[in-house]
């Protein structure tokens, strides 16, 4: 299998959404609205909260807190690779 890249950067975008910059150029989109029925992923539901989301050390994964976490692998398999507009 080949290495999964790590993270640069996450955004969280409204309602539910992170968009991930992996350090190979990749950008992904990871809907989160499928966790939000877990009890774990409760506090997601918060604005505030979900946009807290930071990139754990080293790029293996992300994070709210100490007990709430996504890891690369995850967000890389079940994301989708934002399409970007070429230049017309």
């Amino acid at each position: 299998m080949d290495r999964i890249p790590r993270i640069k950067r996450v955004e969280a975008v409204p309602p539910f959404k992170l968009r991930v910059y992996f350090e190979n150029g990749v950008e992904r989109y990871y809907n989160c609205e499928a966790l939000l029925h877990l009890p774990q992923f409760h506090l997601l539901k918060d604005p505030g909260f979900f946009k807290a989301v930071r990139v754990d050390p080293g790029g293996y994964g992300i994070s709210w807190n100490d007990d709430l976490d996504l890891s690369e692998y995850e967000l890389w398999t079940n994301g989708k690779t934002v399409e970007l507009n070429p230049v017309e």
